[in-house]
């Protein structure tokens, strides 16, 4: 159902929504409980809560348009069928631009704990608004409290961007932590990037502690707000050392560090060492090398 600030609320059934030009996007989704702690050891256990598929279905632009928007709407309110209500308030032109409801994922019908029949699909946005069982919308004129609410998204513009869209972001998957050099020599550094601003444009890497950057290459096509590959050939000479990436999205936005944010909100250096970090943790992760090639998460 669609309903609220519209001209005509309707409910589409799933044939109906079929009939509607359909569209096939690769999206990544991420979790806001993705975040990097001294405590974990691996990139499984720091960056593992997200996931990229190619999501199917009708662009809520049309479902929107079809109903007729009143003037002076300004958000959505979705709902899904789960205990929770699982929904939240996702502002109009975010709607507008490319969200879509989704019937299908990597070319099947979505599965039962993928929000079978449909889910929303909030491209770039914290993995929770992505609605699953999703079975009302709602058009309306200000933002409203729901179960995603963060108690501070109309307050402070500045946190809620944090906790709403990802920043720009990547991590090296290989060496990453509790994995084991054999030796000196000559290895492919790699890993994943990706971005709530659009697509990645260039993924640096540092192998000694941010001091310099090395571009990765990137191979095949990148994708709007999806995970891409990247990769180096580095020759480790068997010294202790630290393995950093950083992204930057086409918006020119660029991953930080963590002394940076500290900066920025006036935290002392290693406040999120130990605090962690509220909002979409998008932070670069340092690893570092041992002389006698294990690999260690280099916030401890």
């Amino acid at each position: 159902m669609i309903h609220g600030m519209v001209d005509r609320p309707l409910e589409f059934t799933v044939d109906e929504l079929k009939r509607f030009p359909s569209v096939s996007r690769i999206h990544f989704i991420e979790c806001l409980g993705n975040h990097s702690k001294p405590e974990y050891k691996t990139v499984q256990e720091t960056h593992g809560l997200t996931s990229c598929s190619e999501w199917t279905g009708v662009p809520m632009s049309l479902l929107l348009k079809e109903c007729g928007v009143q003037k002076g709407a300004a958000w959505i309110v979705s709902e899904g069928l789960e205990e929770v209500k699982g929904g939240g308030s996702i502002r109009l032109a975010k709607a507008m631009d490319d969200m879509m409801v989704a019937y299908g994922q990597n070319g099947e019908p979505l599965r039962p704990q993928q929000g079978f029949p449909l889910r929303l699909i909030v491209p770039g946005f914290e993995g929770v608004y992505n609605t699953k069982w999703l079975r009302r919308v709602k058009v309306v004129d200000r933002y409203y409290m729901t179960y995603n609410d963060y108690g501070h998204i109309q307050k402070e513009e500045e946190i809620a961007a944090m906790t709403v869209q990802w920043g720009p972001k990547s991590v090296i998957t290989f060496p990453s932590g509790g994995q084991q050099l054999p030796g000196p020599g000559v290895y492919q550094i790699t890993g994943l990037a990706w971005s709530g601003g659009g697509k990645v444009r260039k993924v640096e890497i540092s192998t000694d502690g941010g001091q310099t950057w090395k571009e990765a290459e990137i191979p095949g096509e990148v994708h709007s707000k999806a995970h891409t590959r990247f990769g180096l050939n580095w020759k480790w000479d068997g010294q202790e050392c630290t393995l950093m990436s950083r992204c930057t999205d086409e918006l020119g936005q660029l991953q930080p560090m963590r002394s940076q944010l500290a900066q920025h909100f006036h935290e002392p250096p290693d406040y999120y060492k130990t605090h962690g970090v509220q909002g979409t943790d998008n932070m670069i992760q340092p690893w570092r090398v041992a002389s006698d090639g294990s690999v260690h998460n280099a916030l401890v």
